[in-house]
């Protein structure tokens, strides 16, 4: 922060000059008024020149102003705007909306050429664009042309079902006479071995069908051939698990019908089981469909509306999104219609259609793109495979798994220039995504510093500079700027953050250099992270250590960490892992001097994990007189640590810290975690000593001791154990009945006769009757405590420790039996009829009376 200028005193007749100017101020003086004057008689001169002088003189041209260029239309700015930010479906959305009230063609033409662009494959989109080709009823060759050429480029890779309806019924009215019909059967073909295992492609199976049955014939022989071609499409549709599939196989049935009832009987018993499975699986996929293709907004037009997919902010919508798309995958995958291995094409048309849809739908989601990869190249696809991580990059430029997944395909193809092509590109963009937030950091950060500083203003001027601000205002390091950086904007760990991803990027980017081309390669690539201001520190860790590891070269490595040290020298990470690296190296000289150089570098909240690492090293390896005197420094820079923590730490190894659990009573483990490791579950560790100490003062003061030796005591850390890793599991008792309710829950309650052993009735009256019997009623739903009881209840003493009275079970039971339950309506009796001669009675419905036909109570 600059010091404000100093106020020097002005001469009194500055101070007065000033004055009478602050009066005055918007009067002209006689001098601006004369240089006016003049000036205006020396612009009227040249003209009267002009005027008076030679006539064969032509006068000189002034020069012409060039006309307003006109304000752009609203379609342009769009189109300028969605050029930058080619992803905003709305912009585009309007566009389309513009550009189609307009009805000029070309604005049409670049609006869907710029959408599909950015949108590939968007069926609603080409259809659309493909209408202003189709509907014009007298159109010329260029745009017949044009019109099969977008057929071809849309169709290539298209998974629609109503695209290809689309391009079906445009066969079929470009293609008549007797001539069309191998051309319409060999286009139904084509169609149906591209989408005809999707849900939707009930309607084309279903025409394709119908156009066989027309076919005209004039022998036996082609009547048989079209009978065979038309039990061939039923064949393979009534297996597809698709819309009014049901439909197809009444229609079948009664076409085997009508044609032999005998051989009919036999083709329907074929493919009933098939046919079946197939209805079955429908089920299951329009439950997986339902949520994944939900009905698209209504259009506010009269035109079809277009759907297209937003960018993911990764909200929990998202995510469950995702996860819905990853299991309905897995589950195709999982070959639910069980299609035979000699039937594998039919199964990989059917995975491949299902994930070219699930990358246009999900197009911005870099998991579903690595899936449809992943399973691509597990086929043998290689190339398709290559093809899809080139469009999910285009998708997600700065996507982390597309780009290091085709990094290394290109790596095992060993096309190494296209790799470092790759990485060049993806660098690029991660630094310009830099270089926006730190914009926008900027920009925030400005806007929180001229706060700042109004408020700044607000104070008395006439005091002095060192009694407005802190002391040591002047240095860079002053404490004022390190407290306003403790209140930066939430942005700037988001800025952090990206830093930290792109250094992995160079780190990968280094590997691969090493892998391919040898070590030359990889310092070379090193030397590029290093004239980028945005790599960060752990990108010079990452060097150091390949050269130590991968040439020995221990001299290389502390060099690299000496010049990571000199930029990243206010890093207390960096530096604690360049003394790890000497430690590990055994080079106790340099690693004592880096520590003693750097650690009066750093604030003392920050320099813990520097003192906690070299007191390690000198609790295991140094003398007991070097301990003593670090603890003595250590004691220093933190005065409020008990002493007895130090101690503790320095007896520690592995984790174990014998002193807290024998001589200080903290409870590492709970007994309940051995039955929840042999259970599946994993065993709590034990907690820190360093917070276990320090919350010891104050817990024990409140805490009240046991009363007696039955009861456990509580746990001091139970609070923090409930922070760290949930709510703890009940303590274990002995002869717990829960794995016998359990058993009970699915198999049934046991049979006893009368008088069971003894041993049984001990076992039920190990709890307290009355838990014992809510828990019983209680058994079949499950029961989340909250924390705290939770951990009360794991406290309790066992049940052993009860000394009150016990109850027989079968007793409880007889009373029960034998009490009397009062109605609850006071409703008069009727009165029986009378018995039937020779018969028994009818029974009694009315409430209960009790003992005599007395009601209430007795």
């Amino acid at each position: 922060m600059s010091e404000p200028p100093p106020v020097v005193p002005k001469a009194d007749n500055a101070e007065d000059t000033s004055i009478y100017a602050e009066d005055d101020k918007t009067q002209p003086t006689e001098e601006i008024l004369n240089a006016l004057r003049q000036l205006d008689s020396s612009l009227a001169t040249p003209s009267v020149q002009n005027s008076g002088g030679d006539v064969g003189q032509e006068p000189k041209e002034e020069p012409k102003q060039e006309p307003t260029p006109p304000p752009q239309s609203e379609w342009d700015a769009l189109r300028a705007h969605l050029r930058e930010k080619r992803y905003d479906a709305d912009g585009w959305q309007n566009l389309v909306n513009i550009a189609e009230d307009s009805g000029d063609i070309e604005k049409i033409k670049d609006t869907y050429e710029g959408l599909l662009e950015a949108y590939p494959n968007t069926s609603s989109a080409q259809i659309a664009y493909l209408d202003h080709f189709l509907d014009n009823p007298n159109q010329d060759p260029d745009t017949a042309a044009s019109s099969v050429a977008l057929f071809k480029r849309f169709l290539r890779t298209s998974p629609s079902v109503e695209l290809w309806k689309f391009y079906l019924s445009y066969i079929r009215r470009h293609n008549v006479g007797p001539d069309a019909y191998d051309t319409i059967r060999n286009s139904y073909e084509f169609a149906l071995n591209r989408v005809g295992q999707d849900k939707d492609s009930t309607e084309i199976w279903q025409d394709y069908i119908h156009f066989l049955k027309s076919g005209q014939t004039t022998t036996t022989w082609e009547e048989q051939q079209k009978m065979d071609a038309v039990r061939k499409a039923y064949h393979r549709a009534v297996q597809i698990p698709m819309e009014n599939v049901k439909k197809l196989w009444e229609d079948y049935q009664d076409f085997e019908n009508g044609l032999n009832k005998i051989t009919a009987k036999k083709f329907l018993s074929d493919l009933q089981e098939g046919h079946m499975q197939a209805r079955t699986v429908l089920n299951q996929l329009q439950e997986h469909l339902t949520v994944l293709f939900p009905p698209p907004p209504p259009s506010r037009t009269a035109r079809p509306p277009i759907w297209l997919p937003r960018q993911p902010t990764f909200n929990a919508g998202d995510k469950a999104l995702v996860g819905r798309w990853r299991a309905y995958l897995k589950w195709e995958e999982s070959n639910p219609l069980e299609i035979e291995e000699r039937e594998r094409a039919t199964l990989l048309t059917r995975l491949q259609g299902v994930y070219r849809k699930a990358v246009i739908r999900m197009r911005f989601f870099s998991e579903i793109w690595y899936m449809a990869y992943a399973w691509t190249n597990s086929i043998g696809k290689t190339d398709e495979a290559l093809a899809l991580l080139k469009a999910g990059i285009e998708a997600n430029p700065s996507s982390f798994v597309l780009n290091f997944a085709y990094a290394e395909a290109l790596e095992t193809h060993e096309k190494f220039a296209e790799v470092h092509a790759t990485f060049d590109k993806f660098l690029e963009v991660l630094r310009g995504d830099l270089e926006v937030i730190e914009s926008r950091v900027s920009s925030a950060n400005s806007s929180f510093s001229s706060n700042i500083s109004c408020s700044a203003t607000q104070t008395d001027f006439g005091q002095t500079q060192t009694a407005l601000l802190p002391s040591g205002i002047q240095s860079q390091n002053s404490s004022f700027n390190t407290q306003v950086s403790d209140e930066k904007p939430p942005k700037s760990k988001e800025l952090a953050d990206r830093r930290t991803e792109y250094g992995i990027a160079w780190i990968v980017y280094m590997r691969f250099a090493r892998r391919a081309e040898g070590l030359k390669s990889s310092r070379a690539v090193f030397l590029k992270a290093r004239r980028d201001r945005w790599t960060p520190w752990e990108v010079y860790e990452a060097a150091a250590l390949m050269e130590y590891h991968c040439t020995k070269a221990l001299d290389v490595a502390s060099r690299i960490f000496e010049i990571g040290l000199k930029i990243f020298c206010d890093e207390v990470e960096f530096v604690l892992r360049y003394l790890g690296f000497l430690i590990s190296v055994n080079d106790e000289n340099n690693a004592r001097a880096l520590f003693e150089r750097v650690i009066t570098t750093f604030p003392p909240e920050r320099a813990r994990p520097l003192w906690d690492r070299w007191a390690r090293y000198e609790y295991q390896f140094g003398d007991l007189s070097a301990a003593q005197k670090l603890e003595k420094r250590i004691s220093e820079a933190y005065p409020t640590d008990p002493p007895i923590k130090r101690f503790a730490e320095r007896h520690k190894y592995l984790g174990t810290d014998a002193i807290a659990v024998r001589d200080l009573g903290f409870v590492i483990t709970r007994p309940a975690s051995q039955a929840a490791s042999r259970n599946g579950g994993s065993s709590l560790g034990r907690t820190d000593t360093q917070l276990s100490i320090l919350s010891s003062q104050s817990i024990s003061q409140t805490q009240p001791p046991a009363a007696s030796g039955s009861k456990r005591a509580s746990s001091p850390e139970h609070k923090r154990r409930e922070a760290d890793y949930g709510p703890p599991p009940k303590r274990a008792r002995p002869s717990s009945p829960s794995r016998e309710r359990e058993r009970d829950r699915w198999e049934g309650p046991p049979r006893r006769r009368h008088g069971s052993p003894p041993w049984e009735r001990d076992r039920d009256r190990d709890g307290p009757p009355g838990r014992r019997v809510k828990e019983e009623k209680e058994e079949d739903k499950p029961v989340v405590l909250p924390p705290v009881l939770s951990w009360f209840v794991g406290v309790l003493p066992a049940p052993s420790a009860f000394d009150g009275p016990v109850f027989r079970t079968d007793d409880l039971m007889q009373v029960f039996r034998n009490a009397v339950i009062p109605s609850s309506t006071s409703r008069a009796r009727s009165s029986p009829p009378p018995p039937r001669a020779g018969g028994r009675p009818p029974p009694d419905y009315g409430p209960y009376q009790g003992p005599g036909g007395r009601r209430g109570r007795y």
